[in-house]
């Protein structure tokens, strides 16, 4: 009895050995997770080394952009094969040759004065990667339980290596997309600065040298201008000026306007402000705002005064001014997403390895024989399931990546916080953060710039993170809230646990460029606030009862609360007591 239950034995601790090596490679992940390529290799040589009794393991890795290739060799305690590693790694290369399609799936082959029998697996659907090589002196090497522990590790570490080497990738972008931002943030914070000035020192001196005076008599229609307003229509200063000559110098669009004023004027209906633009012969476009209103002579005659101010300049200033305003908000925009470049690389790797972990599986379930028709379609199911994941993650990156003109349309904010939340959900793990959301389900739609909204729920949410990065004595709790509020208005409010506000610099904390991060720009607060106002809102801040503090914004809803493109950039700033405004009380 003893004797039959002796074979039983050895296959079930046979078995178990399997089992735990399969659990050790499976396991190998976790260990080189965010490491190099070569401590990627260098672990999984180590571990199959002395898991399988390997005599020998190699590995060879194509390296990108002409690279020399790179290429790793472990030998066993035996110490055999005696050859040099340039010497293993020379024979091999002859033995195995550049297609992957011809690679023998097991050989006897003599590395150095050692016979050895070795197996060649592709790091890669098709070897894109390299290729690992184990060989061991034994003749029955690899036996089945083996030649699987190598399938999947090999498959493994191929997923490990394109991490490694996304990763790689994402930290050279991220680091020349910081010094482009930071560069460019320098030029437009100066551009910005200098149209500020211009602009002021505009207001300052009241543009008289940009002002004409008139008159004109509405029985006899003779119309008089100042010196300064012959300048502006350019008009021959020698000769009368005719209704008919102002009607022909007057944008055609603008025609309508002024008949209808010139028609209130006859009938003494006074004070006209209003603003107009002009064509000249040659193309140019003038703006002007004119100021006009009726008085009577002494015999009861009624006649039309006013002033016209050429407000062209201004005009292109705050254009300009709109502009440049807009390239800042782009570039700090773009820089938040720099700093979320490991979050984003880690929401793409994910589905990114599942799709290369079911391509192989699929091969493997189609070149059975029979062939696994109903599980490779099934696994071909799961890899167009993780494309179309990357695929979304891609499509919001791009989103909020967009340097485009300001969109203006109906919009369900729960969604669009929903989505700056799958991009940055990633990172706020990464830094121990405890989101939950409080979005109200019957929030109305509000009217804006989808892409400046979620920016700005973009830079609270990061800001309320880097609050908490030194906190270790509580949790890092974050809320975010959606709520209404009264006057058909819309708030979001982000609660977090950190640091907390300093009183003194309170009134600071929206200021351009004062920033309390050691790498911060000091931007995007000031930013936000823009952004807000443009959409008749406000945004404010306020430390908590307890530990942290509180961001919140409330705009309108429905279709009052943005205007067009231009109207977002001719919004008025609210008081400075709004910075001060505790939460629930606004």
């Amino acid at each position: 009895m003893e004797t039959s239950l002796e074979h039983p034995t050895k296959e079930i601790k046979r078995l178990q050995r399997c089992i735990n090596d399969l659990v050790s490679v499976l396991a190998l992940p976790a260990m080189w997770s965010g490491a190099d390529p070569f401590r990627v290799v260098s672990t999984l040589l180590d571990s199959l080394l002395g898991m399988l009794d390997l005599d020998l393991v190699y590995v060879r890795l194509k390296a990108p952009l002409g690279e020399a290739p790179v290429e790793v060799v472990r030998v066993g305690p035996s110490g055999k094969p005696t050859a040099s590693p340039p010497e293993i790694g020379e024979a091999l290369n002859n033995w195995l040759g550049d297609d992957p399609q011809r690679w023998p799936p097991l050989a006897r082959h003599v590395i150095g004065n050692t016979d050895l029998s070795v197996a060649p697996l592709p790091l890669g659907l098709q070897g894109e990667i390299g290729v690992i090589v184990a060989g061991s002196q034994r003749a029955d090497f690899p036996q089945e339980t083996e030649r699987l522990l190598l399938s999947v590790a090999a498959n493994q570490a191929a997923i490990g290596l394109q991490g490694a080497q996304l990763l790689r990738e994402q930290k050279r972008v991220a680091h020349e997309l910081d010094r482009r931002v930071a560069q460019r943030t320098v030029e437009l914070a100066a551009a910005n600065q200098t149209l500020r000035e211009e602009i002021a020192e505009r207001e300052r001196s009241q543009r008289l040298s940009s002002t004409g005076t008139f008159s004109w008599r509405l029985d006899t229609d003779e119309i008089t201008f100042s010196e300064e307003l012959y300048r502006i229509f350019e008009f021959d200063c020698d000769a009368p000026v005719l209704l008919e000559q102002i009607v022909g110098r007057v944008h055609p669009e603008d025609i309508p306007l002024l008949s209808e004023k010139m028609d209130l004027a006859r009938r003494n209906i006074n004070d006209h402000d209003y603003a107009i633009r002009l064509r000249m012969p040659d193309g140019r476009v003038k703006y002007l705002r004119t100021k006009s209103y009726g008085i009577r002579d002494r015999d009861g005659r009624l006649e039309h005064v006013g002033a016209i101010q050429d407000a062209t300049e201004h005009r292109r200033s705050e254009e300009a001014l709109a502009k440049v305003s807009s390239e800042l908000a782009h570039v700090t925009r773009v820089s938040s997403l720099g700093a979320l470049t490991a979050s984003i690389a880690h929401e793409i790797n994910q589905p990114l390895s599942g799709i290369v972990t079911n391509a192989s599986t699929c091969l493997r379930m189609l070149a059975a024989d029979p062939p696994n028709v109903d599980g490779a379609r099934e696994t071909a199911r799961r890899t167009i399931r993780d494309a179309n994941r990357a695929s979304d993650v891609i499509t919001r990156l791009r989103a909020l990546c967009s340097k485009k003109e300001t969109t203006i349309e109906s919009l369900d904010l729960n969604e669009a916080i929903r989505e700056v939340i799958a991009l940055s959900l990633s990172e706020l793990q990464r830094n121990r953060v405890i989101l939950r959301t409080e979005l109200a389900d019957d929030l109305p739609l509000v009217t804006g710039d989808r892409v400046q909204l979620q920016q700005v729920v973009l830079n609270l949410l990061r800001n309320a993170s880097d609050a908490m990065s030194a906190v270790d004595d509580r949790p890092r709790h974050m809320v975010i809230i959606t709520e209404r509020e009264e006057g058909d208005r819309v708030r979001l409010t982000v609660q977090d646990a950190g640091v907390g506000l300093d009183p003194q610099a309170m009134d600071r904390l929206f200021e351009a460029f004062y920033t309390t991060k050691n790498d911060g720009m000091g931007m995007g607060l000031s930013v936000s606030r823009s952004i807000i106002e443009r959409h008749h809102g406000r945004l404010w801040a306020a430390p908590n009862d307890g530990p942290g503090a509180t961001f919140s914004f409330s705009i309108p809803s429905g279709p009052a609360s943005a205007t067009g493109a231009h109207g977002l950039g001719a919004i008025g700033t609210p008081a400075a007591k709004d910075a001060k405004r505790v939460q629930g009380n606004p």
